[in-house]
């Protein structure tokens, strides 16, 4: 048997999953609890995460918070690795956002999820590489549907 396919998520994405419970990413939801697929970390990319849940404007209790680091920690899998390899990968618009790219390529992932657009625009480029897909969790999802009912 294979190992699952590896995926890393955008900062974007872990919200929809863990802190919105958003209906339209549940199947993505279910492929990392089935284990159909293996999410993958690293410290810069936690960092963020957990920045990112004491803003303000996303109004997270210290409850929910709490609950969205451990539902983080408990599907994602964390993968150390050099940061920037010789690989000459794409620069994205959002210095910011690098770090996906990075992770994506020294962790072999087969998909890089993002609503950013500054990461979506890169997919073709690091597809054509023949390195990973980026794309939308949206457009994951509508794939593996059509994916499943095709097998």
């Amino acid at each position: 048997m294979s190992a699952a396919p590896r995926i890393v998520l955008d900062s974007n994405v872990c919200l929809d999953l863990f802190a919105f419970a958003d209906p339209a990413v549940a199947p993505l939801l279910q492929a990392l609890r089935s284990g159909a697929v293996t999410a993958v970390t690293d410290a810069p990319c936690r960092e963020e995460w957990q920045r990112i849940l004491d803003y303000p404007q996303l109004r997270l209790d210290p409850a929910a918070r709490a609950r969205c680091l451990r539902e983080y920690d408990e599907l994602l899998r964390p993968f150390a690795h050099a940061g920037e390899g010789e690989t000459k990968l794409p620069r994205c618009a959002d210095p910011d956002d690098q770090k996906f790219l990075e992770l994506a390529h020294a962790a072999g992932a087969r998909w890089l999820l993002s609503r950013d657009h500054a990461l979506v625009v890169l997919g073709r480029r690091t597809a054509r590489a023949g390195w990973f897909e980026i794309m939308t969790p949206r457009t994951w999802v509508a794939l593996e549907a059509w994916r499943s009912r095709r097998d």
